[in-house]
């Protein structure tokens, strides 16, 4: 534990002192401004789609997949994870001390950006509040199978922002929505699994069950932690890296 703090801790204010990490902010913020907008500007009686489009399908990915990338990524990229590599740490901890600071930071933004929102919208209709709740739980499970997922993509290859984009943006934005059977490989169609279950409030398309979305998030998170850890003992291996 004692080994671990620092690096958590190094990893923190690496990932803080980024301008990044305030594009992640104001990306939390829109569905917190938009839910302000309507309900000042007397809009139309928010829906829990608010949740679904705003946050699940669009802040969640997308805030995780920056912190994921970003965690270790630039390190591998230009050689400074040597330094690291090279000290007594086992490589376990070297990936949990990255995970929780990516983890940490996508899920504390994402259910900041959903308790705000459903405290907003439930200016115009209260239930928002208490469904907001449920939306949270599941955005922070979500957020961290997204960001160890990256994480873990990024020790493979310097691409993993683009090659993440394109598994959000293309497969869990068209595919899984087209084919059936590509949902239990959609993180977000667990996530929003996960969400109806917690709410008892269908998703505006099918999703995954309850129990095999817990399943596939539970999956996600512990196969990336294997196959980060993994990845990081190679790099142990060569000694050129």
């Amino acid at each position: 534990m004692l080994t671990r703090m620092p690096l958590v801790g190094l990893s923190l204010r690496g990932m803080l002192d980024r301008r990044r990490t305030w594009l992640m902010v104001l990306l939390a913020a829109m569905p917190v401004l938009t839910a302000l907008a309507v309900v000042v500007a007397g809009g139309p009686r928010f829906s829990a789609t608010i949740f679904d489009n705003l946050i699940i399908r669009t802040v969640v990915p997308l805030i995780a997949l920056v912190f994921g990338a970003a965690a270790i990524g630039p390190e591998l990229e230009d050689g400074t994870i040597v330094y690291l590599l090279t000290k007594p740490v086992r490589r376990l901890r070297i990936y949990l001390a990255k995970g929780v600071v990516a983890a940490g930071l996508a899920s504390v933004l994402v259910v900041i950006s959903t308790l705000a929102t459903g405290l907003i919208a439930s200016a115009v209709r209260p239930d928002l509040a208490s469904i907001a709740v449920g939306y949270a739980i599941a955005a922070a499970v979500g957020a961290t199978a997204y960001a160890l997922v990256f994480l873990t993509l990024s020790t493979f290859t310097t691409r993993a922002l683009a090659l993440g984009l394109g598994y959000v943006l293309l497969w869990e934005g068209i595919l899984s929505g087209l084919l059936e059977g590509t949902r239990v490989l959609s993180i977000r169609q667990a996530t929003l699994g996960l969400a109806t279950e917690l709410t008892g409030i269908p998703a505006r398309q099918a999703v995954l069950e309850g129990t095999a979305a817990v399943a596939i998030l539970g999956l996600a998170i512990v196969g990336a932690i294997a196959l980060g850890t993994w990845r990081l003992s190679r790099f142990q291996l060569r000694g050129g890296d």
